[in-house]
């Protein structure tokens, strides 16, 4: 699903149950992650929940980053289908000019999170932007050599 999409879906739901119900549903609609990509290496550090994202990189001067991600929670599986709606498919200028929280304050995720899972959903973003500025930086450097 494309994150206008999505963002679309939100703003005809005004109550909050019901937005959390669309969030779940969300997560049952990604596209499921093999159980081998469910390693020490893909999964997100700081996150309460289990969170896994997959990411692979593109070619070229300015790469297109690929994502897929999974939990073993309902609600943040939701969070990581979001998140990755946001981000995969772009190229990694584009992730790194990309504000996570303008979207997740559009839809108001943000006052209606816990802290925990605040802080989880910041940990997937900034990992998907270290992935794309590793990968503008690879692709950087070996310009350059």
């Amino acid at each position: 699903m494309k994150i206008d999409e999505i963002l679309e879906g939100f703003e005809f739901i005004d109550d909050w149950e019901e937005r959390i119900r669309y969030l779940i549903e969300l997560g049952r609609e990604l596209d499921p992650l093999p159980p081998e990509a469910h390693t020490a290496a893909n999964k997100v550090q700081g996150c309460a929940s289990q969170v896994w994202l997959e990411t692979t990189v593109g070619d070229g001067a300015d790469p297109v980053l690929t994502f897929r991600g999974d939990s073993d929670a309902h609600l943040v599986k939701g969070l990581v289908a979001i998140t990755v709606a946001l981000y995969s498919g772009r190229t990694a200028r584009e992730i790194l000019k990309t504000d996570a929280g303008e979207v997740f304050d559009r839809i108001q995720l943000r006052e209606h999170l816990t802290p925990q899972r605040s802080n989880g959903l910041r940990s997937m973003v900034e990992r998907i932007k270290r992935e794309a500025a590793a990968a503008a930086g690879a692709e950087a450097a070996a310009a350059a050599s």
